[in-house]
């Protein structure tokens, strides 16, 4: 894949790229922005708050997530949603209406991944309650090591139910553009770096940016080999990301 033409914009992935869990990864601080994420676990204020704490220096208007992107399309069909989410991301659906549910909302919610409840998603989906995934990621990093994304437990109730959710989060192509929208840039202006070489590298590209996969986070050994077009860069971390933009695509 060529250079893009002059880059205007450097899309970065959070968790796994700049840091795991409340550790920082090393050198990530020296950030190139906007910030881009599918993480479910907390609100976009307690992710703001948490990032200040390990001193990066960012502002809410540049963090965009995939709880921004599941709001907007519940308010767009207006339908009340079972929400499958962390306790902490709850205050993203402040005044969402959720009584007497006809919807189905699942991100990474591990509480809640039983079967009592995933039954009681499952009976709304054949009643004919749409499913709407903030992301279908497979699995995630945590200090303890890896452990399940969402994605299976989406693709159960796919399976059980025989329908297909709407997704809204990386990798789609709505979500990468949404997050460009506020840049003013073209994607063929901008890089994406991330961890998943599926849903950030392989995402971004798909909609003509650049992909930067890098060795932290979930990463494992041979992921760029797991894509076509293979990421246009592989290093070793963030830090060096950036130090590729710097010298080679400003």
């Amino acid at each position: 894949m060529a250079a893009c033409r002059a880059l205007k914009a450097v899309l970065v992935d959070l968790s796994g790229t700049l840091h795991i869990e409340d550790a920082a990864v090393p050198g990530a601080q020296e950030a190139l922005k906007r910030f881009v994420t599918n993480t479910t676990k907390e609100s976009k204020q307690d992710l703001l708050e948490r990032l200040r704490k390990l001193e990066f220096d960012i502002s809410e208007d540049e963090i965009f997530t995939s709880l921004t992107a599941a709001r907007s399309l519940l308010e767009r069909k207006q339908v009340r949603p079972m929400l499958l989410v962390d306790d902490r991301a709850l205050p993203d659906f402040k005044g969402i209406q959720t009584s007497d549910p006809n919807a189905v909302v699942m991100g990474l919610a591990p509480e809640h991944f039983h079967y009592q409840i995933l039954n009681q998603a499952f009976r709304l989906l054949l009643d004919g309650a749409p499913l709407i995934a903030i992301h279908k990621a497979r699995y995630y990093k945590r200090k303890d090591g890896l452990a399940l994304g969402p994605g299976p437990f989406v693709t159960a109730l796919e399976y059980a139910t025989d329908t297909k959710a709407t997704v809204v989060g990386k990798p789609e192509k709505t979500f990468f553009l949404e997050a460009l929208r506020g840049t003013g840039c073209e994607p063929e202006e901008a890089v994406m770096i991330g961890d998943d070489c599926r849903d950030d590298v392989g995402g971004a590209q798909d909609v003509g940016m650049l992909g930067i996969l890098v060795k932290t986070g979930k990463y494992r050994a041979s992921d760029e080999e797991k894509i076509n077009p293979p990421p246009y860069l592989t290093c070793e971390s963030f830090p060096h990301a950036v130090d590729h933009i710097l010298q080679h695509l400003l």
